[in-house]
């Protein structure tokens, strides 16, 4: 896996993946920046809610439990000196589907944590990390 970084002006930066992907990043304005884009360690947490998200949702699939969505709100606290780091992470999901049950969401959720989720793994050096859910119950077709 690879990705390169670029600099372009000001505070913002571009980084491409391996993948060809490109997102910009940017500084806050008393920094420098001009708010063009996420703050490298939001897309940090936004890099754990995703890869979180993709293993509940393919365990369950694989299990042929009936998901139709799945949101993941985190909150998480930095350390008050440098590096600043993620001291604290917390995990809010939100599954729906056609008659899910508890306990097999709440195995999805566990086994991402536990076993699957390299960006929960690592934060998880330095971060508490808890989470917790929310089933929601729905007559919809399962998303593809």
């Amino acid at each position: 896996m690879e990705c390169r970084v670029s600099w372009t002006d000001h505070m913002t930066f571009v980084a491409e993946t391996g993948s060809g992907h490109k997102i910009t990043m940017d500084g806050p304005p008393d920094l420098g920046g001009r708010n063009l884009g996420p703050r490298p360690m939001e897309m940090m947490l936004a890099g754990a809610g995703g890869c979180s998200a993709f293993d509940v949702v393919l365990i369950l699939q694989r299990g042929r439990h009936p998901v139709t969505g799945c949101d993941v709100v985190l909150q998480a606290e930095r350390a008050e000196t440098d590096p600043k780091v993620f001291t604290k992470l917390h995990l809010h999901y939100i599954v729906t589907g056609n008659a899910l049950k508890q306990e097999v969401v709440e195995r999805a959720v566990t086994l991402s944590k536990d076993k699957y989720c390299s960006a929960t793994a690592m934060l998880g050096a330095t971060a508490e990390i808890t989470w917790d859910l929310e089933l929601r119950q729905s007559e919809a077709t399962p998303a593809p």
